[in-house]
């Protein structure tokens, strides 16, 4: 009986000295043992862990539909690094990674399962701790160009100075214009967004400057624009290489005066908005061609701050759309884990002629179909996955460089991102394929 407890004691300070949390279950999934780790990590006391169910413990969103170690006990295969959450005694949840694995006596039998489990509550603070510092507000990246606007933006938002934001549709023009009125002294204030391309050349005076009643036929009672809703905050005209002639010298003088008079109106209104403008439009172009005035442009480009599009911040493409996985899961209240690495693989090859938004699109695109832990290659919007008939028959106009490219990429996707498959399928060695990538600066995701 010594003996016995003696290698009971000797077995518990093994299991106390292991940093992974470790506890094992009977064949009526109560607890039989439970180390010191796990006590740490799920703040429930030795005592009180052992002779209770397991799912009682642990209380994880998977222990009623996809028990880790039931599926161990039913098909006597383990479980490897899953990722699941639980609910520690305090109610807080937390990320832990699971693996099973069945136990058996000294004869063989299987008399229960064993389970290690690690926190990874420390690694997911540090993830959040490597965004901010990959961001600001709501803009996240990592490529050089956005870690220099990101170094600019606080000390831009702290002053009062006119902002004109230049980038191709969908790079985040808004979200920067956000940002900034978010980290100034105006954020107290409204934030007004405009897109002046969409405003009738007709209204866009009354909309932006408002009107007074008789102004014309139908102004009853005066109604302010957005100038005047915008006071005290921020007024965001997106699109403003779009904006009529005639508007453009009303609008200079409201940068240059502060004031305005609404349409029918002699009465001087002071503002106290400020002014953040954007275009995908060369401004300088339309200077030249006497389609924007000279001397708005250079009251409007006091900074200047030039959005790169996806093509060029495809390091970026990994860290957006984690976010995007994490705000989708929260809208959605699903639990996917991320991208599959051919999902990924294709995410990394493709264009992205959308930018920005086109990706968030992509992924909410995912969200609607994918029923499991991880987006795959069928989740995926049908345009970001070219067919061999598509790569089959080059676009006029092409180099060899780029059928080339067009073929390993397709290759790559095809595969998951398996460089040895690609390889195959392109009937050239594995060595030679990783030269060709090299090259071609081809950016790909996964190995093999």
């Amino acid at each position: 009986m010594q003996v016995l407890d003696r290698e009971a004691s000797h077995q518990r300070i093994i299991l106390d000295s292991i940093a992974e949390g470790v506890f094992t279950v009977d064949l009526d999934w109560r607890i039989t043992s439970f180390n010191r780790a796990a006590e740490e990590i799920t703040l429930v006391p030795r005592q009180k862990a052992i002779g209770r169910a397991c799912h009682e413990v642990f209380r994880a969103e998977v222990c009623r539909s996809e028990c880790m170690l039931r599926r161990t006990l039913a098909t006597g295969r383990p479980v490897r690094n899953k990722a699941v959450y639980i609910l520690r005694a305090d109610d807080r949840r937390i990320p832990i990674r699971v693996n099973t694995n069945l136990l058996t006596d000294i004869e063989g039998r299987v008399v229960g399962g064993v389970e290690t489990f690690r926190d990874l509550s420390a690694i997911q603070e540090l993830r959040k701790e490597l965004n901010k510092r990959h961001g600001f507000d709501d803009i996240i990246g990592k490529n050089e160009a956005m870690l220099r606007l990101f170094s600019l933006l606080p000390r831009i938002a702290s002053s009062d100075t006119t902002v004109l934001i230049e980038g191709a549709t969908g790079t985040g023009k808004e979200l920067v214009a956000r940002a900034l009125h978010n980290n100034s002294k105006h954020c107290k204030g409204a934030f007004i967004p405009v897109n002046c391309g969409a405003l009738p050349v007709n209204l866009c005076e009354s909309e932006l400057f408002g009107y007074a009643a008789g102004a014309f036929t139908d102004a009853k009672k005066d109604k302010p624009g957005r100038f005047a809703l915008a006071k005290d905050g921020t007024i965001f005209l997106d699109e403003i290489g779009d904006i009529a002639l005639p508007v453009q010298t009303r609008l200079l003088r409201v940068l240059e005066e502060k004031v305005y008079e609404p349409l029918g109106s002699t009465k001087r209104i002071k503002t106290n908005a400020r002014v953040v403008a954007a275009t995908n439009r060369d401004i300088e172009d339309l200077v030249r061609q006497g389609r924007f005035r000279g001397d708005l442009y250079f009251r409007l480009n006091v900074i200047r701050l030039s959005l790169p599009p996806i093509e060029e911040r495809k390091e970026d493409i990994p860290l957006l759309t984690e976010h995007f996985v994490s705000r989708f899961n929260h809208l959605t209240g699903k639990k996917i884990m991320g991208l599959s690495p051919g999902a990924m693989t294709a995410f990394m090859l493709y264009d992205w002629p959308g930018n920005v938004r086109e990706l968030e699109n992509a992924v909410e695109h995912a969200f609607v179909l994918c029923q499991d832990r991880l987006i795959d290659l069928k989740h995926l919007p049908g345009q970001m996955l070219p067919g061999r008939d598509a790569q089959s028959q080059p676009a006029p106009g092409l180099t060899l460089m780029d059928v080339e490219r067009r073929a390993i990429q397709a290759a790559l996707i095809r595969s998951g991102g398996k460089k040895m498959i690609a390889a195959r399928e392109l009937g050239i060695d594995k060595n030679t394929l990783r030269r060709k990538i090299k090259r071609l600066g081809i950016q790909a995701s996964g190995t093999g």
